[in-house]
């Protein structure tokens, strides 16, 4: 039957039940004319859910595919484009489901189209202003046709889902940690003086700024323009990105707690390394593999973003990814509260000699814990002693400073030590 396409509005059934209740008037009183007025009151939403049953407009909606990954605080246009092959008679409501943590105001993106004209493209469009990092989804797209009245409605799906990465905020960082400034395959690299009694080599072109007692003479008179000596070479092995994820921890709630600003630096320091040509493996505190691999690519680092995108903090008490560490790769540590069993658990994979690197957040300056409950922190002074002592480059960070800033303290750092140890 045609009216059970649609169904009574709140007006339409108050509207029936008030004609209902003054027919049962009219036969009580004996009055012909209040049952004249009840059967109009009657009939009038009976009618309008018939007219709207009747419909014969066909609607046509797509979402116009726009980035699929964007960063924490950018904003975002979702694009909607309508089509109808009918004449519309009455009003269409359009509702975008939208997830509130992606900024939009209420449950979602609301439109009213006082005309749809047949057969004619219609684009509508609402901002978005990505203020929590995850892996969200929009819609349904819902329509609701109503009568002129708005006694009844008919409502139809046009458009599912769509998927929305919203990554980390990746900072620009520059330089390399214990002076490996070039990354493996980096244009200008090069191996000179290999012949017996001499140290193998590595140079690239000469950039201003440079110290001219690094100048490598004999490759320079070779190559026809001046090269310089890089003092140690590139991470042949590869790089570990190890990221902690405790909600014990960190503190601070939302896009302004520790675990964000981690999640920042750690993917920061992932597309850094990628682009510098290192083979990359980001892991948690877990142990597990997050991203990472020998592709050395930009489908490497959508898939670390992603993976970042889609953490969520751990109830895990202590970190456990020791044996992940081991072997010959260069660890870069991005570390929340850390204990002293954490510690030692990453000294006993991390011996004496291997280049480590970490990060720790002085996360007593973060003010509330994950759950909003206030709480102290540990003083990451004791974690970072005991890593300096067997031989890490470690700095520490708090909320005021940005990523940049402290990947090169990190850098500073880790030349200091190495220049200690000549």
């Amino acid at each position: 039957m045609p009216w059970l396409r649609g169904s009574l509005t709140i007006r339409g059934w108050c509207l029936l039940a008030a004609g209902l209740v003054v027919a049962l008037c009219a036969v009580l009183l004996n009055e012909r004319d209040l049952l004249r007025v009840a059967a109009f009151a009657v009939a009038l939403p009976l009618l309008a859910l018939l007219v709207v049953g009747c419909i014969q407009v066909r609607l046509r909606a797509t979402r116009e595919p726009g980035p699929p990954r964007c960063p924490v605080g950018s904003d975002y246009q979702v694009q909607l484009v309508m089509r109808s092959t009918g004449q519309l008679s009455g009003r269409l409501l359009l509702e975008d489901g939208v997830p509130s943590v992606l900024g939009a105001s209420g449950d979602g993106a609301r439109f009213a189209v006082a005309r749809l004209p047949p057969d004619r493209v219609v684009r509508l469009s609402y901002p978005l202003h990505l203020v929590e990092r995850g892996v969200h989804t929009l819609g349904p797209l819902v329509a609701r046709i109503t009568d002129p009245f708005g006694l009844a409605e008919y409502r139809c799906t046009l458009a599912g889902h769509n998927r929305l990465v919203v990554t980390p905020v990746v900072a620009p960082l520059t330089g390399m940690p214990g002076g490996g400034e070039l990354g493996t395959g980096e244009a200008g690299s090069g191996r000179a003086g290999t012949g017996p009694g001499q140290d193998a080599v590595v140079v690239r072109a000469y950039r201003q700024g440079d110290d001219m007692r690094k100048v490598h003479w004999r490759t320079t008179a070779r190559r026809d323009e001046l090269m310089v000596r890089v003092e140690e070479w590139p991470w042949r092995g590869g790089a570990t990105v190890l990221l902690d994820h405790r909600v014990a921890a960190h503190r601070g709630s939302g896009p302004t707690s520790s675990l964000e600003y981690a999640v920042s630096l750690a993917a920061s320091v992932y597309v850094h390394l990628v682009r510098r040509g290192q083979r990359v493996r980001l892991i948690t505190e877990d142990g597990l593999l997050r991203a990472g691999g020998t592709d050395v690519t930009n489908h490497n680092i959508d898939t670390g973003l992603d993976a970042l995108a889609a953490l969520r903090a751990t109830h895990q008490l202590d970190l456990v990814c020791g044996p992940a560490l081991a072997g010959g790769q260069e660890v870069v540590a991005v570390l929340g509260a850390v204990r002293l069993a954490g510690v030692e658990q990453l000294l006993a994979y991390r011996p004496r000699g291997m280049r480590s690197h970490a990060v720790l957040l002085d996360v007593a300056a973060w003010a509330t814990d994950l759950d909003g409950s206030p709480a102290a922190a540990p003083d990451p002074t004791q974690a970072a002693r005991l890593l300096v002592a067997a031989g890490w480059s470690v700095t520490v960070a708090r909320p005021d400073q940005s990523p940049s800033s402290v990947w090169d303290r990190l850098c500073i750092s880790s030349r200091s030590k190495r220049e200690a140890f000549r």
